[in-house]
């Protein structure tokens, strides 16, 4: 049965923040559960979120809440084991809305770190928003 797989001892790098404000747009903001809060990057194309987690996972399912008019158009997801070199898993491309969007994750590979690649924006500019992001799937025993 997937379960989420982002806990407390996940760490989260991001590619940037909107004018360096952590404090209202920090990646933490993708994980409190809050639909005031969000992930907001910098412009510029190819903005990313590295997520690493404290054991091997397989992953089945991305889940991401933009906000529309800030979505990732051409988006790819890697993965690797903790310090092996990343390999494309796969493309995916959302919707742009704010509404919640679930993207299965076909024949996984084990992994212990996830990168969200957002090749571009909808956005002039390439911003992305993000309120909500999760990875379910199960962690290796």
């Amino acid at each position: 049965m997937a379960e989420t797989l982002i806990c407390n001892k996940t760490q989260c790098r991001v590619s940037s923040v909107l004018n360096r404000d952590v404090k209202q747009f920090g990646k933490k903001l993708m994980f409190d559960s809050s639909e005031e809060s969000c992930w907001s990057s910098d412009q510029g194309e190819c903005q990313w979120v590295l997520l690493e987690f404290p054991v091997p996972v397989r992953a089945s399912e991305l889940k991401l809440q933009f906000q529309g008019g800030f979505s990732g158009k051409t988006c790819k997801l890697e993965g690797c084991i903790k310090d092996g070199n990343l390999e494309h898993i796969m493309d995916f491309y959302p919707e742009d809305d704010n509404s919640s969007q679930s993207f299965p994750i076909q024949n996984a590979p084990l992994v212990q770190k996830l990168k969200i690649v957002f090749e571009n924006s909808t956005d002039f500019f390439g911003r992305i928003i993000v309120y909500c992001l999760d990875v379910l799937g199960e962690r290796a025993s």
